[in-house]
């Protein structure tokens, strides 16, 4: 053996870091309001660039990809170095994917505000980004398995495991999710449609979670609490069952969020089976991030840094008990498109990613800057205010989901709705939201707290941006030594381990993905069922474009009270043309899924969607809609038509050869009637505006499947004959 000296760097890692703490401002102060146009629709400003469709996917793509994307970067390339004893293998990769990722953010969020959005959660971005990050996550890759093929160490400690796994899997979940048909720089059509669509989003969806979201944070977990308290993992027997059971049992959990949905029943009792197994994985590593502070206690309650920690292992351990109660049916029926989800979500992104994210930003930085923490005292009270602005955020949120599901299954004694009206729902809640938002104003005010704390503890002590070290090199060795066990010599081969990964996650992927493709009988086709019309075809991009998915959902459950209020429970048959799905994942408004014809409803008339989309609140004052007055005056673009219609031919949408060269003519036809229907209610527009596609689209919502006469909504404005 030989002991050499070499450098870390540090730069990199303090690159990651500034934008860690400056992403996650911006993605908190996006959220903060998003939370008060929920409730106070004023906050939409009547700008089209930033209504609550458009700026939710901002607040969502800057919380997960841009600050804890770069605090997984910050963490991963500061405790590689030393847990390999080797510097990065490319400071050229290494600056390559830190500016490429915010590149990748910076043009997230200006595309997404413009509307370029696929419309599939947490995967909106198109497809030129797709590509962008694919080739910087390869960047990633390569640097790291670079890095572990000249380690001086022979062992691959327990959070690079974590990190290995999280690169080969999220690579699997963004190409699978990801493969699309381009139509113009800015458009593409999801290749898969309907109940295809819907498993591989939420297969990709839940795993984001598992796998962007949670496992290269157990990998820091390892890593910064042991190092933070000065104590040894409690078990290594303990993670080689975390690791392999959380890597082996979270791939199958997807289809438990489309529980009562179109989606075969099979795939539905999968996903809960698979979710209520993950308990004990969760909870093994919750335990073992817990346990590894015994003895440490007074350390806790003197540190802000172990404080951060260990709110962070126990928000993540109620958020990994609380996810697999919510893939029961019988709470999930009462779960389901209810700020309930919210509530959970929040916990596990606030509580376990922003919590742990702010305990290793408060001890990496004195490291980095060969400092002490500037102000222990306002790291605790950021400790104190950042706990506050969770519990005032998620508790309303528990309340306000619970209240939307009573109220949407409350029947009289005459057995009739108690609450025919959505926006009753939306009445008794709206203290909630005011609640939410004050809790989320607190939780980024605290962050702005750290944020000059950490700025004063720079200011403090200097980086040293080649920091000298030293270590003996093991030699690797190819064969297993006596004794050795196996997991031991795994551990020495990190080719062989990733491949075994790799194996792991795609035993899962196989067997709830592939079947639903291969078996026709998992989507029944029904004839009355037909494509869009090229006018109801732009109307749905344009629903997609302002994120009208995000509150409203288009899946009828088969519940007596969802039949009831909005007509027919939805089959996979229905949803064969639509690329992608929009079966939503949240009511804050009614479900749209039998908006042209409604059974137990009034149907709604042209001149009440272009009146609703012109003005909510006149309408209904207690509406939280924002108002999308542009749809009105802004011209259809029907450019890209033509490429839209052969795009849908490629996906398998049954037009006519040669229909693009006719798709126009039927556009403008079914234009002008509609034009000419609102000119009869007084309404004086154009069959070239916007809203004439998008009413075009909402009243075929529905019409296939349900095709019965309704009474027709009269109000004090507006009164139409069917």
């Amino acid at each position: 053996m030989k002991q050499e000296t070499f450098y870390y760097d540090n730069k990199i890692v303090k690159y990651f870091m500034y934008a860690t703490v400056i992403w996650g401002l911006v993605g908190m102060l996006a959220g903060v309001l998003a939370a008060l146009q929920m409730a106070i629709p004023v906050f939409n400003f009547d700008l089209k660039y930033i209504t609550y469709g458009r700026l939710r996917p901002i607040h969502t793509n800057a919380a997960i990809f841009a600050f804890v994307g770069n605090g997984i970067f910050m963490g991963v390339y500061y405790s590689l170095q030393r847990l390999l004893k080797a510097r990065m293998f490319s400071d050229v990769l290494s600056k390559i994917h830190f500016w490429g990722w915010q590149l990748i953010i910076i043009f997230a969020a200006i595309t997404l505000a413009m509307g370029f959005t696929t419309g599939k959660e947490y995967a909106e971005l198109e497809w030129p980004l797709d590509i962008m990050i694919a080739l910087i996550w390869v960047t990633f890759g390569v640097n790291m398995f670079g890095t572990i093929a000249k380690r001086r160490v022979k062992h691959l400690y327990v959070a690079i495991w974590f990190y290995i796994a999280t690169f080969i899997t999220v690579t699997i979940l963004h190409l699978v999710n990801s493969f699309e048909l381009p139509v113009t720089l800015f458009k593409s059509y999801s290749w898969y449609a309907g109940v295809q669509d819907a498993l591989v989003q939420w297969w990709y969806g839940h795993n984001a979670v598992a796998f962007f979201l949670t496992t290269p944070y157990l990998g820091l977990m390892y890593y910064f609490i042991p190092k933070a308290s000065n104590r040894p993992v409690y078990s290594y027997k303990l993670s080689i069952v975390h690791f392999w059971s959380f890597l082996f049992i979270y791939i199958w959990a997807g289809p438990h969020h489309l529980l009562y949905t179109a989606l075969p029943n099979w795939a539905q009792s999968l996903g809960t089976i698979f979710s209520l197994m993950l308990i004990a994985p969760s909870w093994g590593g919750m335990m073992n991030g817990l346990l590894t502070l015994r003895g440490a206690w007074d350390k806790v309650r003197d540190s802000a840094t172990l404080k951060f920690m260990v709110v962070a292992v126990t928000a993540y351990g109620m958020a990994t008990f609380e996810g697999p109660m919510l893939a029961l049916k019988n709470i999930n029926a009462i779960s389901h498109f209810t700020d309930w989800t919210v509530a959970h979500v929040h916990v596990g992104t606030l509580g376990w990613n922003g919590f742990l994210t702010f305990g290793v930003l408060y001890w990496l930085v004195p490291q980095i800057f060969k400092t002490k923490l500037y102000s222990e005292r306002l790291a605790n009270a950021h400790f104190w205010i950042g706990t506050l602005g969770i519990l005032f955020y998620v508790i309303p949120m528990y309340w306000a989901g619970f209240a939307q599901s009573l109220m949407w299954k409350e029947f009289t004694q005459d057995g009739m709705l108690a609450y025919p009206s959505f926006l009753d729902t939306v009445s008794q809640i709206r203290p909630m939201y005011y609640m939410r938002a004050f809790g989320g104003l607190i939780y980024l005010s605290g962050a702005v707290l750290m944020a000059y704390n950490l700025y004063k503890t720079a200011a403090l002590g200097g980086v040293v941006a080649n920091e000298e070290a030293t270590a003996v090199v093991e030699e690797l060795g190819e064969s297993r030594q006596d004794g050795e066990q196996p997991h031991s010599f795994l551990e020495r081969k990190p080719v062989q381990f990733m491949m075994l990964s790799l194996v792991v996650v795609l035993v899962g992927t196989f067997f709830e993905l592939v079947p639903t493709f291969l078996l026709k009988s998992n989507i029944p086709t029904i004839a009355s069922v037909k494509p869009y019309t090229p006018l109801e075809l732009l109307g749905r991009d344009i629903y997609v474009r302002e994120g009208c998915y995000a509150c409203h959902s288009q899946m009828i459950r088969p519940f007596r009270s969802e039949t009831e209020r909005y007509g027919e429970y939805s089959k996979a048959g229905e949803f064969v043309y639509d690329h992608p799905f929009q079966w939503g994942s949240k009511r804050t408004g009614p479900d749209l899924a039998r908006e042209g014809v409604m059974t137990g409803k009034l149907y709604k008339p042209n001149a009440w969607h272009y009146k609703h989309m012109l003005d909510p609140q006149a309408l209904n004052e207690n509406s939280i809609m924002p108002k999308y007055p542009w749809l009105i005056h802004d011209d259809l673009d029907v450019s890209s038509l033509e490429a839209k219609i052969r795009a849908m031919q490629t996906l398998g949408v049954p037009y006519p050869e040669g229909y693009d060269k006719l798709a126009l003519a039927d556009l403008e036809a079914q234009a002008t009637k509609i034009a000419d229907g609102l000119k009869d209610a007084d309404i004086d527009t154009t069959p070239k505006k916007e809203i004439i596609a998008l009413i075009a689209y909402l009243q075929r919502l529905g019409t296939d499947i349900t095709k019965i006469d309704v009474p027709v909504v009269q109000d004090t404005t507006v009164v139409i004959t069917k």
